[in-house]
């Protein structure tokens, strides 16, 4: 073994990197994915009640983002844009839609991107990586063209349907084509109990699902260490149902909790809904202290390039119960979105803006926080800048590699970050620098009037410049005119820039 000296490029000083060969020393990539984990529900980006040590020691050792953004405001079209960096305008996939909808010959798993679309995965495979994914997939049953392993990964572990992922027990995952059964008794996701008690252990089942995906994750990286990988973590926390583990709830205060939560917004049942809620984000927080130490024991964390965000906001309010959100969820009681506007389902700040941080040593400064705005769609050009690899030229992104190593001194030129989402009442956005435009309620009789916000002044989305900034408006609109391909799957009109 011999050792070379590369910068560091924080402070210029040298960093001692052993090199085994070629093929050892190239770099390696975790992506590790949340599931509705909401802006403020880790420790550095403020939340109070809920400790997440792992997560806080990913960002003192690298770099926090404050303006990252997901590709979507749900599950599966926020998949699609970050594994194929085409923002919503050009994504295959704008919404979450049971693949048996529209193909009748699969009953499980969400429509699936086309046999033409390239993924992440694929770049890697071709470039000689092993390629791995353990968590929730969303985008093709398996057997579509959607299937993760036709999608370019060697090894899938975990949920393929979004919809199964509700429960925490399931009858089964999936290893590749491989039907997995896991519990024999398994625990649905949704119930109701308007009445009497409200037990914990009745929502318990056998095999908790999260533990064995966690557990192939740390194997993958034990087997594949000496060679290239690229892994791919969709963990499904803190998505509800809530059903954690007791001993993960009664780390948390009985006092939280003085009424059960009993499923009158959909999922399940639970007698300590915000200690269940704090259970699942600390469990999360725990998985990544795992794959970190995963990394660390397989002796390549030094060469392994760490990125933890989340897929949308926390979920919204819940028509039934005006006291919990979606699931059971408190967010005003942990303050989940730190103040910005709107939740799960939505283009404003809150359902779309979510924690990133990426840890590389030696390449990413340690305790870094960068306003630079990104999002989804730039994650592509972002990993094949930081492995070597070449991207696809037809990307909407935009590689984050020079921010994120500090090899830029000046703010990143971009084009307008863009988001044409046709459900929760058909809603579009646009960030142009810092100022943001958008548009809801497109598929009601009157749809909803333009918006515009000063995001560095106003970051509440409270003050609404649209009757004094008809110029941005305009902009916004010959962006979305340009930038808003047909989708006859996921279609959705938009006054004064499209007539289908």
């Amino acid at each position: 073994m011999r050792t070379i000296l590369a910068a560091g490029l924080a402070v210029g000083a040298a960093l001692a990197v052993p090199v085994l060969d070629a093929q050892s020393s190239r770099l390696n990539v975790v992506f590790i994915l949340a599931d509705d984990l909401g802006y403020g529900e880790v420790g550095v980006y403020g939340q109070t009640k809920i400790p997440t040590p792992h997560i806080d020691r990913l960002a003192a050792q690298g770099m926090r983002f404050t303006h990252h953004y997901s590709g979507a405001p749900v599950c599966a079209p926020a998949r699609a844009v970050l594994m194929t960096g085409k923002h919503l305008g050009h994504a295959e996939i704008r919404g979450n839609i049971q693949a048996q909808t529209r193909l009748p010959q699969f009953t499980e798993g969400q429509y699936p991107l086309s046999a033409q679309a390239e993924t992440l995965a694929q770049m890697f495979r071709r470039a000689g990586y092993a390629t791995g994914a353990m968590g929730k997939w969303g985008l093709g049953p398996v057997g579509s063209t959607g299937d993760p392993n036709r999608k370019g990964f060697d090894l899938f572990f975990g949920y393929n349907d979004q919809a199964v992922a509700h429960s925490y027990y399931p009858p089964h995952l999936w290893r590749n084509a491989e039907k997995v059964i896991i519990n024999d008794r398994p625990v649905p996701g949704h119930a109701r109990q308007p009445e009497g008690p409200v037990t914990m252990g009745d929502w318990i089942g056998g095999t908790y699902a999260p533990s064995l995906m966690i557990a192939e994750a740390e194997r993958f990286i034990a087997q594949q260490a000496a060679a290239p990988f690229f892994l791919y973590l969709p963990f499904i926390e803190p998505h509800v149902a809530m059903h954690p583990p007791q001993a993960s709830v009664d780390r948390f205060p009985p006092s939280w909790d003085r009424e059960p939560y009993r499923g009158a917004n959909s999922y399940l049942p639970h007698p300590r809904p915000r200690a269940a809620y704090a259970a699942m984000i600390s469990d999360l927080d725990g998985y990544v202290g795992r794959v970190m130490a995963a990394l660390d024991r397989a002796g390549v964390a030094d060469r392994t390039l760490v990125v933890f965000t989340s897929d949308n906001g926390t979920t919204h309010p819940g028509a039934n119960d005006a006291r919990f959100h979606i699931g059971g969820v408190d967010a005003t009681f942990f303050d989940s979105t730190q103040g910005l506007r709107g939740y799960k389902g939505s283009v404003y700040e809150g359902g779309i803006r979510v924690p990133m941080i990426a840890r590389l040593p030696g390449r990413i400064a340690a305790g870094r926080v960068d306003d630079t705005p990104g999002y989804f769609p730039d994650w592509f050009p972002t990993l094949a800048d930081a492995t070597g690899l070449t991207a696809p030229a037809d990307l909407d992104g935009v590689s984050l590699w020079p921010v994120l190593t500090g090899t830029r001194t000046t703010p990143v030129s971009r084009p307008p970050m863009v988001w044409v989402f046709p459900e929760y009442g058909g809603q579009v956005a646009v960030r142009l620098g810092d100022m943001k435009v958008v548009r809801q309620r497109l598929l009601a009789p009157e749809p909803g009037p333009w918006e515009v916000y000063d995001l560095a002044a106003d970051p509440a989305e409270a003050r609404d410049l649209a009757s004094s900034r008809p110029d941005l408006i305009r902009q916004a609109q010959e962006v979305l005119r340009r930038e808003s391909s047909p989708n006859a799957v996921f279609p959705l009109p938009i006054p004064g820039v499209t007539t289908r």
